[in-house]
């Protein structure tokens, strides 16, 4: 008997540790422990569920950049306003942004509110000096073009006082980080046009000056408005490569210009990789033109697919749109990339182009866009580029563009030999 327990001493202490052990980390955590037993656990035993690891997050409140960043990860969504804005509300239960409980904020918008008060009176005082210069002759003021360039003067000097009187106004920001600003109004055109200069016009100009469209198409381009390309739901960012299957249908333009008024352009897509066999050189071909399209800083969207369709549903003789129709970018085996430059030119203020003469005129191979600019009175005002090269995908739509010819051509880099004085002799490695 005491051998016996000698021998189950030591494994009864052992089994005492356990239950020890288990239970002080039982007691840590919050769960039961249960040894030894294969029965059902009861209902006190049941297992709670646990909480999310992360909560979810509202757009309109994230104030740090590490929820900015999960919340772009897990949902896509981009949070709304500024950092600073989205901390304000996140400290505030439900308070309109305006009647936010900060003594200097509500001191501040006074202060806004009595400044543009007075830049109110000198936009109405400004509009009375106008319409007397308007009225008097035009020999006071020192002759008709004296007269234009003061009426243009004050006109250019109201509307820097109207984006001054709003500059400030953190509910105009507000709006306009929402994306809910009216541009008919000159401060979002203002802000627009400044957001947009900041990042897309810096990215749109490196693109274009590396890839060399400027100036192998255009001497000099300076962009005013900003285009933006896409393919049913690709959209495509400047030098982009796009697949030929994707570009075979027509695209769709979004041209947001941050002047008012309304204006008609003519967009013209360019391809400035076309080899020439006979020259070993490169030239230019014309994929696409469309003239006669009107946007306004409202109008922004060029639906190329559905220009035409317009004009067969409406009655009586309607000019068209598309002077020629959308060919498929494509690319022969074994040549380099192709650059597609999207050109959007502005016509000149009451000036139409007649798409039918311009269609029997017009050659695809070997347009020169400067040449077709100056013929017609265009103002380059927006510009964008995408590339295609050959792919899988290539020899179907060329078939189907009716260049099937053009499937089989390959191109292949000829072997330059080297000079007699530079070959190796071959005796030296036997």
């Amino acid at each position: 008997m005491a051998a016996g327990r000698r021998a189950v001493l030591p494994l009864h202490t052992c089994l005492r540790c356990i239950r020890q052990n288990t239970n002080s980390n039982a007691c840590l955590t919050g769960a039961p422990s249960r040894l030894f037993s294969s029965s059902t656990p009861s209902s006190e035993q049941a297992q709670v569920k646990q909480s999310p690891k992360f909560p979810e997050l509202d757009p309109s409140l994230v104030s740090n950049r590490r929820d900015e960043r999960r919340l772009i990860r897990t949902t896509g969504v981009l949070p709304i306003g500024s950092r600073r804005r989205r901390a304000a509300l996140q400290t505030s239960s439900g308070i309109p942004f305006e009647q936010l409980p900060y003594q200097c904020f509500q001191e501040a918008r006074k202060v806004l509110q009595v400044d543009r008060e007075e830049k109110i009176k000198q936009i109405d005082a400004m509009r009375s000096r106008i319409a007397n210069v308007q009225a008097q002759n035009a020999a006071v003021s020192g002759g008709e073009k004296a007269k234009e360039a003061r009426l243009r003067s004050m006109r250019n000097y109201m509307e820097e006082l109207k984006i001054l009187a709003d500059i400030n106004d953190p509910m105009v920001k507000k709006r306009h980080e929402d994306g809910e600003g009216d541009m008919n109004k000159p401060i979002y055109r203002y802000l627009a046009d400044k957001q947009w200069r900041r990042y897309k016009r810096l990215v749109l100009m490196q693109r274009i000056t590396q890839m060399n469209v400027m100036p192998d198409i255009l001497p000099k381009i300076d962009p005013i408005a900003e285009v933006n390309l896409a393919f049913g739901r690709r959209n495509v960012q400047p030098g982009d490569f796009v697949d030929s299957r994707v570009s075979e249908i027509l695209p769709r333009l979004k041209v947001q210009v941050f002047d008012k008024g309304e204006r008609l352009v003519t967009v013209v897509v360019v391809d400035a990789d076309v080899p020439v066999l006979e020259k070993n050189d490169f030239t230019y071909r014309c994929h696409f033109i469309a003239s006669n399209i009107p946007i306004s800083p409202t109008s922004t969207s060029i639906p190329l697919n559905q220009l035409d369709r317009k004009v067969q549903g409406s009655q009586g003789a309607t000019q068209k749109y598309i002077a020629l129709p959308w060919l498929p970018p494509y690319a022969n085996k074994g040549s380099p990339y192709h650059r597609l430059a999207v050109f959007v030119l502005q016509q000149a203020e009451g000036k139409t182009i007649d798409t039918a003469k311009l269609a029997e005129k017009t050659k695809r191979d070997g347009f020169i866009l400067r040449g077709f600019i100056d013929k017609h009175q265009l103002k380059p005002v927006g510009v964008t580029m995408f590339r295609t090269q050959w792919d899988e995908g290539m020899a179907g739509v060329m078939s189907r563009a009716g260049l099937g010819d053009q499937a089989n051509i390959e191109f292949k880099r000829k072997r330059v030999e080297p000079l007699p004085y530079k070959k190796k002799d071959p005796k030296r490695y036997r």
